[in-house]
């Protein structure tokens, strides 16, 4: 396979180069057929007409930090961390125009510096790129006040399936001249079409969340106001290769503080949580007691054993008396609710140790391996607030009817869950656990209305399984989106719209029975792994002479 003629990144088809892109921050593993990593977005136009003349698909990829395998496949890995242009923060209209490749770190700390903020915050958000937010339509602990990443996004630079490198802007009308756009339009206006002046609640998007990244935002697109961006962003590379982004800000806050309650129910907790907004919350997280079982087994947590759950709550205000006000109000409301034991901080050493038990787990179980792995399959489930407590409680069920342990935690505001499984991979019959307890959380979250992608998309690992979460209209919905963005097919397939044949789980990275990887690789991938910062090596790796194998 030879590089076209007019990229001038790096093409790399070496099994050293794929194999360092063969993981992510999810469960899957899968050996790339190469991987490009364009100088700038003329690099990626080339590529793009490239693989559609070739019929090689492209996955677009930028730290590799995604749970659910969007950034890991079998085509031509295009690492678009080099697009790392970052203009000046234009502080009148509150915005700033940046490449695919920079992080949300470096957005966020660039915008503090005239005293601004980006306010969608992942956890992953100190290495993970604006490209893939963008891709995911990624949210975090403060979309409860902020949103996920949707809203902020004002213009993405695309390029389109036949290379057409186009800005699409929230304030201008969708592109001309661009057919990609024009077969898009089209199908947009049919979908439009079957449903009238508006589309039925529940039929292309999930009546009651709070919080999705799961299919296409065509409901967003079609509403008054609504535009192309809307349908772009969480698209996960199936339909355009995003090479900026222009994005909205919004002033640091003046102060915050932070609140602790410890509740003997998870009901209680709960009700507390879907309340919490009310008074301000910019982030409600839950700790449930299979979380705080976990970080208990390093050492005191100062959480009584019978705690059912605790949650972690911020709120802010425009100086520290307004954020005393907001604490003190949540505080109240938190124990009318039933805590037994409420605690604040408002002071940055005090809120730091409030915070560090939503930290604790995570290293404790990196120790865990390689008997136990932390495997992410069912990983990011959303119900409706009102189902969450059922949703928690149907979770614990699926882990106890096949005798696994895990961790239970997540977004309680927007009763939104994350769940890591402990894998015993040494125990026979382990692959058939996971798989029952992948369909049994599947019928769960489909009986309470939720979506399976709160924040994290669908990825590989939940495109097969939309059927189980979505009817057959908004399933053609996509489809059909799908393919007049794409009627090659070659723009991230099998990520958002399964294809024939395709299955969530596939080859784990935690298999033993898993294709060994050269050693060079597997060490490096191992160290990302422990580091938390999937980025990091990969470069190195693309940078030197092809080794000779």
């Amino acid at each position: 396979m030879e590089s076209p003629p007019d990229f001038r990144g790096v093409f790399r088809t070496d099994l050293l180069a794929r194999a360092m892109y063969a993981e992510g921050a999810g469960i899957a593993q899968c050996v790339p057929v190469g991987v490009a990593v364009p100088a700038d977005a003329d690099d990626v136009s080339a590529l793009m007409r490239w693989s559609k003349r070739e019929g090689v698909a492209l996955i677009p990829r930028g730290s590799g930090s995604g749970m659910a395998a969007g950034a890991v496949g079998p085509g031509m890995i295009l690492d678009l961390s080099r697009l790392r242009w970052m203009g000046p923060v234009d502080v009148d209209t509150r915005r700033l125009r940046v490449g695919a490749g920079v992080t949300r770190g470096e957005i966020d700390a660039a915008a503090r510096r005239d005293g601004l903020r980006f306010p969608v915050d992942p956890s992953s958000g100190a290495f993970c790129t604006i490209g893939g937010m963008v891709g995911a339509n990624a949210a975090g602990a403060r979309s409860l006040a902020f949103g996920a990443t949707r809203p902020w996004v004002q213009s993405v630079r695309c390029v389109f399936d036949d290379g057409t490198d186009v800005w699409v802007r929230r304030d201008a009308p969708w592109p001309i001249g661009v057919p990609a756009v024009h077969r898009v339009r089209d199908a947009m206006s049919q979908i439009g079409a079957q449903y009238g002046r508006e589309i039925p609640a529940g039929t292309l998007s999930h009546a009651g969340v709070r919080k999705e990244s799961s299919g296409y935002a065509i409901t967003d697109a079609l509403r008054a106001g609504g535009h192309l961006v809307d349908l772009l962003v969480g698209s996960e590379g199936t339909l355009a290769i995003f090479t900026e982004v222009e994005l909205s800000l919004i002033p640091v806050a003046g102060a915050t503080a932070t609140i602790l309650a410890i509740f003997a129910s998870l009901e209680a907790a709960t009700a507390c949580a879907v309340e919490a907004r009310l008074d301000g919350a910019t982030a409600c997280e839950l700790l449930d007691r299979t979380f705080l079982a976990v970080a208990a087994t390093d050492g005191p947590t100062g959480i009584p054993a019978h705690a059912e759950a605790v949650l972690l709550m911020e709120v802010e205000g425009e100086s520290a008396a307004m954020a005393v006000h907001a604490m003190t109000r949540l505080s109240a409301r938190a124990t009318r609710h039933g805590a037994s034991d409420v605690r604040t901080a408002v002071d940055a050493e005090d809120v730091q140790r409030l915070w560090a038990l939503r930290h604790a787990a995570s290293p404790i179980l990196s120790r865990l391996a390689p008997r136990l792995r932390s495997m992410q399959f069912i990983e990011d489930g959303c119900v409706p607030p009102d189902r969450f407590p059922d949703y928690v409680r149907g979770v614990r069920r699926a882990l106890d009817a096949f005798d696994m342990p895990g961790v239970i935690f997540g977004h309680a505001g927007d009763a939104h869950a994350h769940v890591n499984p402990l894998v015993d991979v040494t125990r026979h019959g382990w692959r058939d656990r996971v798989q029952g307890i992948l369909d049994r959380v599947c019928d769960l979250t489909a009986s309470l209305g939720g979506t399976l992608a709160g924040e994290h998309g669908d990825g590989r690992l939940r495109a097969p399984l939309l059927d189980r979460v979505w009817g057959l209209e908004a399933r053609a919905a996509f489809a059909h989106v799908k393919e007049a963005a794409d009627p090659s097919g070659v723009l991230n397939p099998g990520c958002k719209v399964a294809r024939d044949g395709d299955r969530a789980i596939t080859t784990l990275r935690h298999d033993p029975d898993a294709p060994e990887l050269p050693a060079v690789a597997r060490a490096a991938l191992d160290d990302i792994e422990r580091t938390r910062r999937w980025d990091r090596f990969r470069l190195d790796a693309i940078d030197a002479p092809s080794p000779v194998f």
